[in-house]
């Protein structure tokens, strides 16, 4: 549990005047669940945990707040829109007002910095003049992240972002790989040694994903439903499940499904609107962000869970968060064949063929025609989930990753001199 402090730890517990400043830029925190159980470990094992990050639209709004012994300070944001002139408005806010807050927080022993977008590398070298140790916590891929979203090739832009991920991994002490893959490449192509690399891998909050009774009702009449959780972005492969879903009906010839979508991102409008071009209103729901207790309805409910993540640069080596969550719920899943889905979900899901939308609406059909398979596809999700991708294990990583930072450092915020050699005060 989050809350148990019987960690071997050095990082920390007898050092409880280290203080660490988390920086994230893409969600609002605690919504961010890995950042969220990333504070929470740390304040666990003895540390003063401050984040700054942007407010949220309808939760996390207020400027600040202390949640459970973290201190969190939040700003306004606005998303981009409009291409390249919206990035460089909103990351340039989020720059200014995360070095305005960190100068309110004042010295810190760590600045943990969440990319994307890969340029949080510039106040983090600001505390670093100042004694802080700068832990890299790479959640992304930018650049692969650039090539898959945009379909703009390696043009300047993307010759940019490689520069500016470079950077972050010159300033970083220490890296925090959320699997093998992102670590083979903060080794190979961030020049990084491999002991100060650390995989710190997502997992789900299990006291969030309990399943409750089914509720057939949710089926809208019919006798199977279908589930997608997750971002609805470009490179997110929504459009992909539903055209499987187009298939899956036209060409295989089963209508005895109900699908509902849960979630949203820049492109929710549009998904809805290739759904209504494919005939799929009448049987496609679209939510929205719901509740927690709503989306356990919905995936207790559930006959198979989709992750129709097409293979691109990102997606092959990327851990899908959703893909977690379908397993600690017990749901079988259907899923692309990309390499890091296979690490995570093991015998917990089919894989089709990458980006076989026939395929893929195949193996939907072998799953909801077979109930034994999917009750022990489920079981095997939930025993990884509890066991060797069981968020213990990353909490201890995280700790070792940050004793490795700190190690032989004396603490800052404790009264450490700063890089003019005075004495710091709190």
């Amino acid at each position: 549990m989050l809350g148990d402090r019987s960690f071997d730890d050095t990082a920390g517990s007898d050092r409880p005047d280290r203080r660490a400043l988390i920086l994230v830029e893409n969600l609002s925190v605690p919504f961010d669940r890995r950042v969220w159980q990333e504070c929470t470990t740390l304040r666990d094992a003895g540390w003063e945990v401050h984040v700054i990050c942007p407010r949220g639209e309808k939760r996390d709004t207020e400027p600040e707040a202390v949640i459970d012994g973290v201190r969190i300070h939040r700003y306004p944001l606005r998303a981009a829109t409009g291409g390249p002139a919206g990035y460089l408005r909103e990351y340039g806010s989020a720059l200014w007002h995360t070095a305005r807050l960190a100068r309110k927080v004042g010295p810190v022993d760590v600045v943990h910095a969440c990319n994307p977008p890969d340029l949080l590398f510039l106040p983090a070298l600001w505390l670093k003049r100042r004694g802080a140790r700068f832990v890299f916590d790479q959640h992304d891929l930018v650049p692969e992240l650039y090539l898959s979203r945009f379909d703009r090739g390696e043009d300047l832009l993307y010759r940019a972002v490689c520069a500016l991920e470079r950077r972050t991994y010159r300033a970083a002490d220490v890296v925090l790989a959320t699997n093998e893959s992102y670590r083979d490449v903060a080794v190979r192509r961030g020049g990084q040694r491999p002991e100060d690399v650390f995989v710190v891998r997502s997992a789900p909050q299990t006291d969030r994903f309990q399943p409750v009774p089914s509720e057939p009702e949710l089926k809208r009449g019919k006798p199977h439903l279908l589930c997608y959780l997750g971002v609805m972005g470009p490179q997110d492969g929504v459009d992909y499940a539903l055209r499987a879903l187009a298939k899956l009906r036209d060409e295989i010839g089963r209508t005895d499904w109900h699908a509902v979508f849960v979630g949203s991102g820049d492109a929710f409008d549009a998904m809805v609107e290739l759904s209504r071009k494919l005939g799929l209103s009448e049987q496609v729901q679209f939510t929205g962000r719901i509740p927690d207790a709503d989306l356990v309805r919905y995936l207790s409910t559930a006959d198979v869970c989709l992750s129709p993540d097409p293979r691109n640069p990102l997606n092959d080596v990327s851990t899908m968060n959703k893909v977690l969550e379908y397993m600690a719920m017990g749901r079988p899943i259907v899923s692309f064949d990309l390499r890091e889905a296979r690490v995570s979900a093991g015998d917990a899901a089919l894989y089709a063929p990458a980006n076989d939308e026939a395929a893929f609406a195949k193996l939907i059909t072998v799953l909801l025609d077979d109930p034994e398979k999917r009750a022990r596809m489920g079981e095997i999700g939930q025993e990884r989930i509890s066991g060797q991708l069981s968020w213990r294990n990353s909490q201890a990583s995280l700790l070792a990753a940050y004793s490795a930072a700190t190690r032989g450092h004396t603490p800052v915020s404790a009264g450490g001199p700063d890089r003019t050699g005075k004495r710091q005060h709190r």
